[in-house]
């Protein structure tokens, strides 16, 4: 799988109609307002986010176009990385607040969710893989945070801060969800995207396609198995996988993306069925 090729080699048309947009949410808008902007910018019928981000926080918000939407499920639920600023309400030394993150605010806590989320209010275990001070200015500290998904980050400083007299966080920022990242060549804020699209609309369409990642990415996030090209027309029908399918004779996981080259088929699922492999969860049926 070459997403450079796949992207050179697809339309516009068909980069729009399934394809995810790596985008820098600004702070103030809500997730759903920057999602609902791009929707609207591309004349899209359905648009997609990974991840909701509270109106304040910036950062890695990919925003999934069209077909694209059908593999949200795929994408959400990965590790996010943060860089944020805790406000301490009493000055203490940074290697003591290091040593009490370490021993009680690393790896498995239990955590409840904040009264204004939108989830049920009941404690539940989440994964903090890496909490590390930066710097220190007077009573500002510079963190970086690696979490499972589902981490709520002002509560973390929020019950961190009962340990150490008192913090709150007063800025943060969304450097990575998933294998999506600020560093990414395709990362775009509102203001390129825009002028991405201005071009565009004059028949200059480059810009705009050096932003758009093909869905294909999928076969980053799930193992890919390839099929012979013989067997595309009728899996791309929602057809069960056989073993005479496989390009490659292989012992299948419980879920993968099935490839024929460059072509995306489906996700399937491994299934028990005496004669059949696995079966489809999606499949990418073509443009009518």
């Amino acid at each position: 799988m070459d997403l450079e090729k796949i992207k050179k080699e697809k339309s516009i048309k068909e980069l729009l109609d399934f394809s995810i947009i790596n985008v820098d949410k600004p702070s103030g808008p809500t997730s759903f307002q920057t999602d609902y902007k791009i929707k609207k910018w591309l004349n899209l019928r359905k648009t997609s986010h990974f991840g909701t981000l509270d109106p304040k926080v910036t950062g890695v918000l990919p925003i999934a176009l069209s077909r694209a939407c059908k593999l949200s499920g795929y994408f959400m639920h990965k590790d996010k990385t943060y860089i944020g600023v805790m406000h301490l309400h009493k000055d203490i030394k940074p290697k003591i607040i290091q040593k009490i993150i370490d021993e009680e605010f690393t790896g498995i806590i239990k955590q409840t969710p904040p009264r204004r989320s939108k989830v049920k209010r009941q404690e539940r275990e989440r994964e903090v893989k890496k909490f590390e001070i930066l710097e220190k200015k007077d009573k500002d500290i510079l963190f970086l945070a690696e979490v499972q998904a589902g981490t709520y980050i002002r509560k973390l400083i929020s019950d961190i801060g009962e340990k150490i007299g008192g913090a709150h966080m007063t800025e943060l920022r969304r450097t990575k969800a998933g294998i999506f990242s600020e560093e990414d060549k395709n990362f775009a804020d509102l203001y390129k995207i825009k002028e991405a699209l201005e071009e565009y609309e004059k028949g200059n369409e480059e810009k705009l396609r050096e932003i758009l990642i093909p869905g294909e990415i999928i076969g980053e996030i799930l193992p890919v198995v390839e099929i012979k090209e013989e067997a595309v027309e009728k899996l791309l029908t929602g057809k069960p996988i056989f073993d005479d399918d496989l390009k490659i004779k292989e012992d299948i996981p419980e879920k993968f993306a099935v490839f024929s080259g460059n072509i995306f088929i489906e996700v399937a699922r491994k299934t028990n069925e005496p004669g059949i492999l696995a079966r489809p969860e999606f499949v990418m049926q073509p443009i009518s």
